[in-house]
């Protein structure tokens, strides 16, 4: 069945989804390494990188972070936004600012007891998980961790469906500098440009894909020919749809008129500030009745950072990687707040619906709801599970984001850097919001206070499901009795056995990971030659490359060297076996066709560290090589080293310490060479062990 199992033992908490039986996931969390993605920091600009369009900034962690020109607000246009978020944040206008305009026929679409205009006033009334709205948002991880009713906040990045990686909220095509000298295989996401039907709304063509990726889901393209007609689902009642588009003619006559008007309508005169991506048309208060001096806060990638931002300046980001390996954190000024529902933008004037949503039909109902109760500062995107949700469902929780924001922004007022601003929510409470979906049947949690505390926090957005909420309390460990930890030593094994009798070697390195497949102790039964044996042995191996990438949480490039094939049909069929294995991972992947020597490269993407190096550390013996010198090669170095010091050394003879290893081998097989040592030096070689020395380690002394 499909369930999550939650162990929380002595200061770790660890979280396993089970998908029709088989472990698919595994995240983990410490106490003294708590998860930062999603945290909202003012920060300290310690180095400005133009060669790099990038800067280093402070944010209270051991190595400084990485912010990309694309990924930054100007701090004086930040204070500004700030400043009018106070004034704003009495909740979503209906008037749809930056994104598509609003249609006062969309208001009785949904059971919707209130003004479309007031969520924030509505969210205490309403069951869902904004009903928490009712007190100010805890901003402190204390508070988010303690107190369930405040920790019942939808209101982080780091989640595995709809906002897995707030990295994504900027350009990735920005980060070619970054990328240049870290192949982490960060791609973007290019088809999932967030939903807009509205031409002149919301950010330009270049930004709409990071916006859709700040919700880690792909979100309706909307003005693409057909992309609103998914998959032959039937329009909403008294829409027709165009035969030769399959568009909604509705919208397609909107968007017909309000080409006409734009192009009836006279040029600016005055341009854009440096750096500022200004579209004329969004001035003016003809949208929203916002003043014409709002600020326009993405910078083009083409701008100088020096331009932008100075050393010793603060700003407010947000982390939307965590740091791995050598590398720091990556944050971003463009904050996205994911709800249970939504995820709210602050920063950036846009809608979205996600693509998950198979139904067209659906995903233009929720575009329509949105659109009317859209905050008039920041854009949403609507998540998966928001699918069949009313109304007054979702402006309660636009609501609740609308008050953590204005929480935000009240902490940001006199703090010094590097001061936390928002902390992000633990593992169990972030579990509930972001995995506990319709297809997971039931969580179990072995221990009873957090069990406790889950079930309030589910309580307040899925009531119905707290049935589904159950207490271990058997005498066995949790992940004994669900086989778990077996599955933990096989994820950490180099080799993984196929059922076959083939296996898989896995190879992570710095830059990549190489994944070798083997025949093993399969010879082929019953397959008539070699090409179908190493096609049969392909097609298993892909399954478990998949599934082994998804568990081990495998990022950037990876190299699949499979066993040759010459027929280019069973190539091809591999190769989609492959692509169809994939496609349960939510982690965006890049696939290149199979090459005439048998490999495929792939990319994976990487937001945090791979469960490997999450539980392991590098060899202290070995350096994490995971090789020695041989010891006959220590044995001929020892000797070496007595020419090199022989006169320097006293006496007529020469101690040797070196590990029982080496001197065992010096004792025996290597004997005559130490015999015609002390021939050549005229010294007696005196050799003696030493337990406590490195196989690798030996000195000398000479008495």
């Amino acid at each position: 069945r499909n369930t999550l199992v939650i162990n929380c033992d002595v200061r770790e908490t660890r979280v396993a989804l089970i998908e029709d039986g088989v472990i698919a996931e595994l995240h983990i969390e410490r106490a003294n390494a708590r998860g930062t993605v999603g945290n909202v920091v003012l920060g300290k600009v310690t180095r400005v990188l133009p060669g790099m369009q990038a800067a280093f900034i402070e944010v209270g962690m051991d190595r400084a972070a990485f912010l990309h020109v694309e990924d930054l607000i100007r701090p004086d246009d930040f204070e500004a936004y700030l400043a009018g978020a106070h004034r704003e944040d009495e909740g979503p206008s209906g008037k749809g600012v930056g994104g598509r305009r609003h249609h006062p026929e969309s208001d009785g679409d949904d059971d919707d007891d209130g003004d479309a205009g007031d969520a924030a006033t509505a969210a205490p009334s309403a069951v869902e998980p904004p009903s928490a709205a009712a007190t100010p948002a805890g901003s402190s991880a204390v508070a988010a961790a303690s107190e369930p009713e405040a920790a019942s906040e939808p209101d982080a990045v780091s989640e595995p469906e709809a906002a897995s990686e707030p990295e994504a909220a900027s350009d990735p095509d920005a980060v070619g500098a970054e990328a240049a000298a870290d192949a982490d295989a960060d791609d973007g996401d290019d088809d999932d440009a967030p939903d807009s039907d509205d031409e002149d709304s919301g950010p330009d063509s270049s930004e709409r894909a990071p916006v859709a990726a700040a919700a880690g889901e792909p979100t309706d393209p909307g003005g693409e020919p057909g992309a609103s007609a998914i998959e032959n689902e039937a329009p909403p009642a008294g829409v027709a749809v165009a035969e030769s588009t399959g568009r909604l003619v509705e919208d397609s006559q909107r968007r017909g008129r309000r080409r006409r008007r734009r192009r009836g309508r006279a040029p600016e005169a005055k341009a854009a500030p440096p750096g500022r991506r200004d579209d004329p048309r969004k001035n003016g208060k003809a949208k929203g009745g916002l003043s014409a001096k709002r600020p326009q806060l993405r910078v083009a990638r083409t701008v100088p950072i020096t331009e932008v931002v100075k050393e010793g300046a603060e700003v407010v980001v947000q982390i939307s990687k965590e740091p791995i390996g050598t590398k720091g954190a990556r944050v971003t000024s463009h904050i996205s707040l994911p709800g249970r529902y939504v995820v709210y933008l602050p920063t950036v004037e846009h809608t979205g619906v996600s693509k998950r949503i198979g139904s067209g039909r659906e995903r233009h109902r929720l575009r329509e709801v949105i659109d009317s109760v859209k905050p008039q500062q920041g854009g949403l995107i609507v998540r998966t599970v928001a699918e069949g949700l009313t109304k007054k469902q979702l402006k309660a929780d636009i609501g609740y984001l609308i008050k953590l924001w204005a929480e935000i922004a009240k902490n940001r007022e006199g703090a010094k850097s590097p001061k936390m601003l928002y902390s992000e929510l633990d593992i169990v409470l972030r579990t509930a919001r972001d995995l506990f979906t319709d297809e997971i049947e039931h969580i179990v949690i072995d221990d009873r206070e957090q069990y406790l505390r889950l079930v309030r926090f589910v309580e307040m957005f899925l009531p119905e499901r707290v049935k589904d909420i159950e207490l271990y309390t058997g005498v066995e460990p949790i992940f004994d009795a669900y086989g778990i930890e077996d599955e933990i030593g096989r994820a950490l094994s180099r080799k993984v056995p196929l059922a076959s009798g083939g296996y898989l070697i896995i190879d992570q390195a710095e830059a990549l990971t190489a994944i070798d497949v083997n025949t093993g102790r399969f010879v082929g039964k019953g397959s008539k030659d070699l090409e179908e044996t190493a096609l049969k042995t392909n097609l298993e191996a892909v399954e478990e490359i998949a599934y082994q990438l998804r568990f081990r949480n495998i990022g950037g490039l990876v190299i699949l060297d499979l066993i040759d094939m010459e027929i280019s049909g069973n190539r091809d069929k591999v190769w989609r076996a492959l692509e169809a294995a994939l496609a349960k991972d939510k982690a965006k992947t890049t696939l290149n066709r199979i090459s005439e020597l048998g490999l495929i490269e792939m990319t994976r993407k990487r937001t945090r560290e791979s469960l490997s190096r999450t539980m392991n550390e590098p060899c202290f013996y070995c350096d994490g090589t995971g090789h020695i010198q041989s010891r006959t090669t220590i044995a001929y170095e020892i000797l070496r080293q007595i020419r090199r010091e022989r006169d320097s050394l006293p006496g007529y003879v020469i101690s040797v310490n070196a590990h029982p290893a080496v001197v065992d081998l010096l004792s025996t097989e290597e004997k005559a060479a130490v015999q015609d040592a002390e021939r050549r030096y005229m010294r007696r070689i005196e050799l003696i062990p030493r337990r406590e020395y490195h196989i690798e380690q030996f000195d000398l002394q000479g008495r």
